[in-house]
């Protein structure tokens, strides 16, 4: 899935002093740096557009080592102190059409006093949610009210879907307790792969979370603060909850793995009283089946039938024998 968005710019707010908020077009930014005097900007960028990157490099005013991090492909949650401003790389749940949640999008973020300057590479249900509500009229009063309002839509958004798969945990559990009950062989894999995914950026965004509030103590009201240690808090909690969902997976393919071999021995054992069983029969009729002079009962008509009874005789002798040594 890639950008569809077509300007660089996918919204732009200048909020005055007064508390009102004004939306900003590409053509007011692009021959102008990030921040102006006298407001607040949050600028929202499409990072996959060319213009956009070109305008960061060579127009916004921002550190050329800002830029490079904004613009890198790959990234992990973390924060940075750089100067007057916080480098800001945070993950959310994709929930866009036809995505996988587990394959967590982008946002990255440069802040100062100022200026706030967000960019992302696919649509983020969470940034969409701030733009409503300032076109609402709740205007935020801070750069770090716009950067604590994002986190916590990022963390809302994630609880739900680690709710669901420790359902999905509970489900597998509860198929596992009926009897003769069977799971896909890919179904605790795919499961576990989904958990690790989202794990592995959740641990990092914990960590991140904790370094906003350090690092940025004195850009943040104690209200932010306040809200962003609660923020932390909850990813705290969604990385323990992970944690817990991962062992039961663990402890679900282990016994999905037991019951696997168990049944595997079960059917090897009743191979083995079988060839326990016909072993000693196929000596007889071999034994009897050489074809040789000498053979007893080869001219009697009652020696077939006698062998059949002593062969019944015999198989019975055996299957008495395995009862009395606790095989059967």
């Amino acid at each position: 899935m890639t950008s569809t968005q077509d300007t660089p710019l996918i919204f732009g707010f200048e909020f005055d002093e007064d508390g009102g908020a004004r939306k900003l077009s590409w053509e007011e930014l692009a021959s102008g740096p990030a921040a102006r005097p006298g407001v607040r900007r949050w600028l929202h960028l499409d990072r996959l557009s060319p213009a956009a990157q070109t305008w960061l490099n060579t127009v916004s005013g921002i550190d050329a080592v800002i830029d490079r991090a904004l613009l890198q492909e790959d990234t992990r949650p973390r924060c940075a102190r750089h100067g007057d401003g916080l480098l800001i790389n945070l993950r959310g749940v994709n929930l866009n059409e036809g995505a996988a949640p587990e394959d967590m999008i982008a946002i990255r973020i440069w802040m100062t006093e100022e200026v706030v300057v967000s960019l992302r590479a696919y649509h983020i249900m969470a940034v969409q949610d701030l733009h409503d509500q300032i076109m609402a009229g709740d205007i935020p009063n801070s750069s770090g009210a716009i950067v604590s309002t994002i986190a916590t839509r990022l963390t809302h958004r994630i609880e739900p879907v680690v709710a669901d798969l420790d359902d999905e945990a509970d489900q597998f559990e509860d198929s596992l307790l009926e009897d003769g009950a069977t799971l896909p062989k890919t179904a605790l894999a795919s499961f576990r792969r989904k958990v690790l995914t989202i794990r592995r950026y959740i641990i990092p965004q914990r960590e991140a979370l904790a370094h906003i509030i350090r690092e940025g103590e004195d850009m943040f009201s104690t209200g932010d603060i306040l809200h962003l240690r609660e923020i932390a808090d909850r990813v705290i909690r969604i990385g323990e909850e992970l944690d817990s969902i991962r062992e039961r997976s663990l402890v679900l393919q282990e016994q999905v793995m037991e019951e696997r071999s168990e049944r595997m021995n079960e059917r090897l054992f009743v191979l083995s009283i079988i060839s326990a069983i016909f072993l000693p029969l196929g000596f007889v009729t071999g034994l009897f089946g050489v074809n040789l002079g000498g053979m007893p009962g080869l001219n009697d008509a009652a020696a077939f039938t006698l062998l059949c009874i002593g062969l019944v005789g015999l198989t019975v002798a055996l299957l008495l024998m395995l009862r009395r040594m606790r095989w059967l």
